[in-house]
């Protein structure tokens, strides 16, 4: 191989898509420290700044989704599809990729398609169990697909396929060591059980109004919260940090100690975040979010479950939430099977497996 490559990554719209992203940057920096590397993401979306801040250059599209129902922007998406096979196209070919890399969201499709009609070797890591239009269109030309579940056969070319799980944070891979570290850094009372509660980094209002409106039962069950209720949210619900079992956070910067400390967590069913709970292995109540594509949040969760490794709570059922969560913090039993069984689905060595791959396409 030569000695400096040229890395192209595409992803974003979401955290989901942009951390993984960064993550294999960081691992394809370590093994070859002289690679160049440049991100495309789509204008005004959050990896325009997340990129920037992780250390790499990024630049933007013109492009956004289509919305399911009929809008203006719909009606431009024409436009912005053009335009960004052309600014893709322009950017390729002035960076002269050895390699294409693509972690789904809107900037990913133009990109990768571009690269695939110039012969670039390409590679994209579906993150969900039901992948997204962007996926399942471009694993018709890419080269190889990693996928964090089993059973993708039904939307990708099983040929290309390799089971590498999604990328996480490494600090997370030792926090059965940090239990005590977790508990003073959020200053818990260390003879109360912990509930985390994670909605996102932009926060779930369902899940905030489900917490609100649950403030005294958490009280009558002596237990305590740490409530990350997200940026959109925290002016609505930072009064209740006044309440002695509960603080509320806009972000948890150290979300090792926060796994660490907890004892049960409920959390929305992300696909990024769906992998950290499985390395962390703590019993989980997942309550995915019904508005996002293909319902996607609702599969997630669900392969969890059904390897009875996790509870689900769909928001339609939400009233029934006390009776779910006192049975389970009351039933210690079930409380050690569901960390066992989650821990079990951890694959933490994905990122390393996903850089292989990305060795290999380059070696060819």
């Amino acid at each position: 191989m030569k000695q400096s490559i040229n890395i192209l990554i595409s992803g974003g719209g979401t955290g989901g898509h942009i951390y993984p992203a960064i993550a294999i940057a960081n691992e394809i920096k370590l093994r070859f420290p002289d690679t160049n590397f440049l991100f495309v993401g789509a204008k005004d979306k959050m990896e325009m700044e997340k990129v920037p801040q992780a250390g790499f250059e990024i630049k933007g599209l013109w492009i956004s989704g289509i919305q399911r129902k009929l809008t203006v922007d719909n009606l431009s998406f024409p436009f912005k599809l053009m335009s960004s096979l052309w600014n893709a196209s322009k950017i390729i070919k002035k960076f002269k990729p050895d390699i294409a890399i693509g972690t789904g969201g809107f900037a990913s499709g133009p990109t990768l398609i571009m690269a695939t009609r110039k012969g670039i070797p390409t590679l994209i890591q579906e993150q969900n169990s039901f992948p997204g239009i962007t996926n399942k269109l471009l694993s018709k030309k890419v080269n190889k697909i990693c996928v964090a579940y089993d059973n993708l056969e039904r939307f990708f070319p099983s040929s290309k396929i390799i089971k590498t799980g999604n990328p996480v944070r490494q600090d997370l891979l030792s926090i059965h060591n940090k239990r005590e570290d977790g508990k003073a850094f959020f200053k818990l009372n260390k003879t109360k059980k912990t509930v985390l509660i994670l909605g996102g980094s932009l926060g779930a209002r369902r899940v905030n109004q489900l917490i609100e409106s649950n403030l005294g039962f958490f009280k009558s069950q002596e237990v305590q919260v740490i409530w990350q209720c997200g940026k959109l949210y925290f002016d609505e619900y930072k009064k209740y940090t006044e309440l002695d079992n509960i603080q509320v956070h806009q972000f948890i910067n150290r979300m090792d100690l926060a796994y660490a400390a907890s004892d049960i967590i409920i959390s929305r069913a992300g696909a990024s975040s769906v992998s950290e709970l499985c390395i962390v292995g703590k019993p989980v109540i997942f309550i995915p979010s019904p508005n996002v594509a293909e319902d996607h949040q609702t599969k997630n969760a669900k392969s969890i479950v059904d390897k009875h490794a996790a509870i689900l709570l769909k928001e339609a059922d939400l009233a029934t939430f006390p009776i779910v969560f006192e049975t389970l913090l009351k039933d210690e039993g079930k409380q050690q099977s569901l960390s066992e069984n989650i821990k079990e689905l951890a694959l933490p060595s994905a990122t390393t497996d996903i850089v292989n791959e990305v060795e290999n396409l380059l070696n060819k």
